[in-house]
Parts: structure tokens; sequence; C-alpha cells
């Protein structure tokens, strides 16, 4: 056995020399490595040749026991792994899975868009005369009414053209008075033959010749009149101002093309958008009936409804760039909610689909064979059954197939499932999901093809 203690020693040396082989010396109390190494040794023609050697021969002796370690080490964590790999397999569970029930429902069809909010008028204020601009007499984002004044423009020069004209129209006056007094003597003179008919003709002439000169110089008064009217600017609609554009002081004029503010009137309010031609038929067959179409907006984020108006004008030409149609949906806006130019997005109704078998759309999984769903049957297993989407709203879906009212079919747990597969359904999950399976009034969809 000069062998045996030889890889005993070895080993023990070892041991002592290196912290990590602690690992190696559990095993070895643990596995019984020492009758292991007696056993191959004497059943083993290379361990019985090594056997014979002298003492002489240590180096070589420890290169052969080394061997074996390592052999027998291999074998028995071969022998580990692959029980615990047998093991796995006995004691795989069917997936947990979460099952929601089929209803059947009055599922909406909504046409969506993304909308630009206009005022229902605009006006930007320009001034109608030349002068300099003395007042300012509105405050920046007021709303305003219709007449109120906005600002005022130097009348000095229009007051001084109108004292003029007034006076150049009193003397014009003056002498056409004279004219026809003159006309209505020689009316009488000509009786009496005393003057001659062309003197009568010539008189009469003049008397018109005054009167369109009186005419004129009235026309002059007026204009001057209305320039002063000019100097006060007045605001044409009811609205809300914007940003001042032109401060006091300013010389304004005409052709001044920015103008001194604008006007929105946003109360009432449009939103416009775009759907594509193919529903086009669609909206214009529910206006010609009378039916008034609901247009829900909502915000960026698609989370809160803003308002629900509804549809007014549809637009006499679709767009060849895009083959859409612009539509004009009217909004009340008494909170303010909408504001020009802002981004909403908008949901049209143009048809309910009724009585329509309906299933949560984390329910429906796509493969190139098309949509499916799993359906669990009573053996605790599921079946591929495939579908066809009709339309999604919110976190519903309106499908047709094989399937029926209080059917179960799963809504989680699908990534490990297959036609045939066993399951394991939450009852936990189960109760919770039927307290809640109800969608959201508010959730925005997205559908592109209307059902008629």
């Amino acid at each position: 056995m000069t062998l045996l203690n030889d890889i005993q020693a070895f080993l023990r040396r070892f041991y002592e020399k290196n912290k990590y082989i602690c690992l190696v010396k559990n095993f070895y109390a643990k596995s019984n490595l020492a009758a292991h190494v007696s056993n191959f040794c004497l059943t083993n023609k290379y361990a019985i040749l090594a056997k014979n050697y002298s003492s002489k021969h240590k180096l070589i002796t420890l290169i052969v026991a080394a061997s074996l370690i390592v052999l027998i080490f291999s074998k028995l964590f071969f022998h580990s792994n692959t029980s615990e790999k047998d093991d796995g397999v006995k004691n795989k569970q069917p997936p947990l899975v979460l099952v929601s029930l089929v209803r059947k429902e009055n599922i909406p069809v909504y046409l969506t868009a993304l909308g630009s909010v206009n005022p229902s008028k605009s006006v930007v204020i320009k001034t109608q005369i030349n002068g300099q601009l003395l007042k300012v007499l509105f405050e920046e984002g007021q709303s305003v009414k219709e007449g109120d004044l906005l600002a005022e423009i130097d009348t000095r020069l229009y007051d001084a053209q109108l004292l003029q004209y007034e006076g150049q129209l009193m003397r014009d006056k003056a002498i056409l008075k004279n004219a026809m007094l003159d006309h209505e003597r020689y009316k009488k003179l000509v009786k009496q033959g005393a003057i001659s008919s062309q003197t009568l003709d010539t008189q009469k002439s003049l008397v018109q010749q005054y009167e369109g000169t009186v005419k004129s110089d009235q026309g002059l008064v007026d204009s001057a009149k209305l320039n002063r009217t000019y100097c006060h600017i007045k605001s044409p609609i009811s609205g809300k101002v914007g940003l001042r554009l032109v401060d006091p002081g300013n010389y304004v004029q005409v052709s001044d093309p920015s103008g001194l503010v604008i006007v929105n009137s946003i109360d009432p309010i449009y939103v416009v958008f775009s759907i594509p031609q193919d529903n086009l038929q669609a909206v214009l067959q529910r206006m010609k009936n009378g039916e008034k179409l609901k247009v829900d907006a909502y915000g960026r984020e698609q989370n809160q409804m803003l308002e629900t108006g509804n549809l007014s004008i549809v637009d006499n030409q679709i767009d060849t760039t895009t083959g859409t149609v612009k539509l004009k949906a009217l909004f009340q806006n008494e909170d303010n909610r909408f504001f020009p130019n802002q981004f909403v997005n908008v949901r049209l109704l143009v048809n309910t689909l009724n009585d329509s078998i309906t299933v949560p759309t984390a329910a429906i999984q796509h493969s190139p064979n098309g949509s499916f769903v799993y359906k669990l049957q009573q053996n605790q297993t599921v079946k591929v059954v495939l579908v066809e989407i009709k339309t999604t709203n919110g976190s519903d879906t309106a499908i047709s197939g094989d399937l029926k009212p209080n059917d179960y079919i799963v809504i989680e747990g699908t990534d490990k499932l297959y036609d045939g597969a066993n399951v394991k359904i939450s009852e936990h999950k189960l109760k919770t999901e039927h307290s809640n399976n109800r969608p959201e009034q508010n959730s925005v969809t997205t559908n592109n093809k209307v059902l008629l």
C-alpha cells in the first residue's frame, strides 16, 4: 500500500499550503476518496504497476495520483448534475395564467385623428388712417366685447381738415342760395320780356353747378368725420386680445403688415382634423340622415377628455397629396380648455356594433396565420382559436370567431403556451380581474377602418 500512503501524504501537504483547496478537502472527506483510490489501485492494471514503484520515483507517483483525483471528481460531478436535471424535469409545473370572460357588449366605432384648434373668428386689428398712436386701452390677454375701444390715434390733423371742409361747405351753400334767388328773378323777367331766355338757362345751369359743389363739399366733410372715427379703434368682434404688437408713441400707417393686435373669438371654437377618404361616405351618410356625430377631444397624453362637441362642417374637396378630407367640429369651450393652434387628439363616433363578442385587448395574440386567443378548456388545457378583429375601444376589442359569451380566455402568461398546453389558473388574479374588467370610459383608441 505504498502508493496509497504516498497519495494521502501528498494531499495532506497540499491542503496545508493552499487555503483554496478546502473545498476539495471537504469533498474528499464526504465522498470517501481514500476508499475510491484504494479500490482503483487494486482493480486497475496501471495502478498495480505504479504500486511497485520505489520511493525514489515519487514524482511519477504524484502525477498518477493527481490524474486519478481529476477522473473521480469529474465522474461524481457529472453524476450529480444529471441527477439535478432529472429532478428538475420531474418537478416541472404547468405555467400560471390569468384568464378573463368573453362578453357580449355594444362597442362604439371611432375614427381617431390629430386635430388643430381654430378660433371661430380671428381679426387682425389694423389702423385705417396714418397717424401717431396715442393710447392703447386694452390689457394683453384681456377679453373684449364687440365695440370696445382698443386704441386712439392723434385726431388733430383730421379735426383741422374737418373744420376746413365745413367752412368750404358753408361758403358754397351761400353761393348756391344766391344763385337760386337769381334764377327765380330771371324767371319773372323772362315773362316780362326784360331778359332773354338764354340768360335764364345760363342761370339755371349755374345753380346746378353750385349744387354739385355743395355735394362735393359735403362728401369732404363726411370723409373728415369718418377719419376722426378711425382715430378711435374699436374691436369688431367679441373675443380675447393677444400680445400688443405696437406701443403708444409709434407712427402707424395703413400699409403696416402686422397691425396693432389680434383678437380671437374662442367661445365657441372649432377643431379641424382629417380622415381617410375611404371613411368619408360613412360620415356623409349619417349627416344626410340628420344625425349629429359626436366628437371627443383629448389632450396630448390621451388620458383626459377635454370636451365633447359635434361635427359641423365637411370640406368640399379631398386633398390629393394625402388622400384625406378635412372636417370641422364645434366645441362650446366654456371653460377655455382650447386655445387657437393647439393640437388635440379627436375621436369621431361613426357607428356602434351592437351585441358584439368582446374580449380584453391583452388576450389578442398574433402569428403569421392571423390573430388568435388561447381558450381555456374544461380539462385545464388551452386551445388556439383564430379570431378576426373588428374594432378596438380602449382595453376591449370586438372580434368574430369560435367564441361564445362566458368562455374563458388567457390574458396573461401566454409566452409559454401552445395548443393543448396544461395551465394553472391564478384564482386570486381571476377575482381581481373580474372586478375590474370594465373598460375605461375615457380611453382613446386607434382605429383606421369604419365598420358599417
